[in-house]
């Protein structure tokens, strides 16, 4: 299977969710993953942040704050046609996030109010499917009220309806008083039919250990699925040399793809960090070799 650090657009968008899967697992470790929010204006206002995340070296990008029944991207006309349509000026996977809110455990007071079509079931899912999304990511933003539970039942859920890859976990407490991930936790996420694990990234939570990370990584890898280490507590905007820390302790550890959010001025993380992660973790050659590969190809 090719790498998918090295395979073209022609190639990556007819892959089905297994064959994604593959390429990101043949890639050993060197994937990254950038996070912004869609709605919001980007920092040049004439294209999309998903096109500056690219043309800085994602691999692959995650759409934050997208209401699947009214979706809406900054820089691109709403329609039927938007998800596909960026899939084509990017030339690689999207993936849309959908919270699993939970009604019923003890959340903060003021929780967020989450649109129907962001949040996480069986009916957002069919409809991100007729979008053309790539990967849903079942997570939850800040104070929105998204517990591992949900997230759990959630992901059985929606695994019925969607045949892209899902990623599923927590980047932070996202207003719930609860640990972020253990592995009984990474468990039950696999159980319920997640391909990709998503945990935060060593020194972007108190207390959670490269060691503890290691030990889930090699547990979700024998079962033959995939991780994603996260930076969502706004790190994504620190000096360079503290993101080339996150990036290079989470890849001792094991990470198959690197996830950098959407804090940023314009719901994008400073660019030159997206540079930093990618060369971090993959060296400079393939730091070029994303930036500069045609989507033509």
């Amino acid at each position: 299977m090719k790498r998918l650090i090295s395979a073209d657009t022609s190639e990556v968008l007819g892959w089905t969710a297994a064959q994604l899967a593959q390429a990101i697992q043949a890639s050993e470790g060197r994937v990254v993953l950038s996070e912004n929010i869609a709605p919001k204006p980007p920092i040049i206002d004439d294209i999309t942040s998903s096109e500056i995340a690219r043309a800085f070296g994602a691999d692959l990008v995650l759409l934050n704050g997208v209401d699947v029944f009214d979706p809406a991207v900054h820089g691109l006309v709403s329609g039927e046609d938007i998800i596909r349509r960026l899939r084509q000026l990017i030339g690689c996977p999207v993936g849309v996030n959908l919270e699993p809110v939970d009604t019923d455990a003890a959340m903060l007071e003021d929780r967020l109010d989450i649109a129907p079509g962001r949040q996480a079931g069986a009916e957002t899912a069919r409809r991100a499917a007729e979008l053309g999304v790539d990967f849903l990511c079942l997570t939850g933003n800040p104070g929105t009220g998204v517990s591992n539970a949900r997230i759990a039942e959630a992901v059985g859920e929606v695994s019925e309806v969607f045949d892209g890859l899902l990623i599923a976990g927590k980047m932070h407490g996202a207003g719930v008083g609860e640990r972020v991930v253990d592995k009984q936790t990474a468990e039950a996420f696999l159980d319920a039919g997640a391909d990709v694990l998503l945990v935060p990234a060593v020194g972007t939570v108190p207390g959670f250990s490269a060691a503890e990370l290691t030990d889930i990584i090699r547990a979700v890898h024998a079962r033959g699925r995939l991780v994603m280490t996260t930076i969502g507590t706004s790190q994504e905007t620190s000096d360079p040399a503290t993101v080339r820390r996150i990036a290079h302790d989470n890849k001792i550890c094991g990470a198959d793809i690197q996830h950098i959010g959407d804090a940023g001025p314009g719901g994008l993380a400073d660019p030159m960090n997206i540079v930093t992660l990618s060369e971090t973790i993959r060296g400079r050659r393939h730091t070029i070799s994303r930036m500069a590969r045609s989507v033509n190809r």
